[in-house]
């Protein structure tokens, strides 16, 4: 092509056609800044595509880790509402209820005591925090409602530090203090034990002790009130990605 040109240049000199040649050399110009544009276009476009082809892996990724982290929560949140259900129950024999079946009565302490820590699962949240790559999301929504996730999640972190902070005080002390746990330990572990009333006649006369089962009732009401606003959220966010991700389908 370009000796095409070159061959036409030369002819029109010879035959000293200066206008046609302006003209032939602007077109000529013309056409290679055409070129150049659709050069850049084409990279442009591949650029965008593999753009786009890295941040829809992400979202996938994403909504793994909400589909992972939905089941977590619900599982924390069916232990904490035994535990719930459990101080209850416990607060009534403190109260005087008949004590019938001790070694549902010593699990149910005991299911207060061995709380667990909930650890989200928001590995590819914290990928692109720290990569430093959130900016490549282009759905602001999904991006706001992840920010708000983590937010979450931060309070449901520090719920969990205060409840620790005061169990340990006003659930774990009062225990340590007023009872011998070794048969407590024992009926956990399936030996026979006998329990009697008058063993625990210190330790509900204690007003440390009720007040810890009360604290216990409302702080998991608390925690999993927050781990339902999680599962909520969650929802929302697997729902606009998957919107997100059919615009490719389309």
């Amino acid at each position: 092509m370009a000796r095409i040109f070159n061959t036409i240049r030369q002819r029109l000199l010879k035959e000293n056609r200066l206008t046609r040649y302006l003209i032939y050399a602007v077109g000529e110009i013309v056409l290679v800044v055409i070129g150049i544009l659709i050069a850049l276009q084409l990279n442009t476009n591949k650029d965008l595509r593999k753009a786009r082809a890295t941040e829809l892996n992400y979202l996938r990724n994403i909504k793994a880790d909400l589909l992972a982290n939905k089941d977590k929560a619900s599982d924390f949140i069916a232990v904490r509402a035994e535990c719930i259900s459990a101080t209850q129950r416990v607060i009534a024999k403190i109260d005087g209820e008949p004590i019938e079946d001790w070694r549902a009565f010593n699990e149910d302490c005991i299911s207060i005591y061995a709380w667990q820590r909930y650890y989200p699962v928001n590995f590819t949240f914290k990928e692109l925090m720290n990569s430093g790559g959130l900016a490549q999301l282009t759905n602001d929504s999904v991006k706001t409602a992840l920010l708000k996730l983590e937010q979450l999640f931060e309070k449901v972190k520090a719920e969990e530090d205060h409840f620790r902070f005061d169990s340990e005080e006003i659930i774990y002390k009062p225990l340590y203090e007023l009872k011998d746990m070794g048969p407590m330990i024992d009926l956990h572990m399936k030996k026979e034990v006998e329990l009697r009333l008058e063993d625990y006649d210190r330790y509900f006369a204690d007003v440390r002790v009720k007040n810890g089962f009360l604290m216990a009732f409302l702080e998991f009401s608390t925690m999993n009130g927050q781990l339902n606003q999680v599962l909520k959220l969650s929802e929302e966010l697997i729902g606009m990605i998957d919107r997100e991700v059919a615009k490719e389908a389309n």
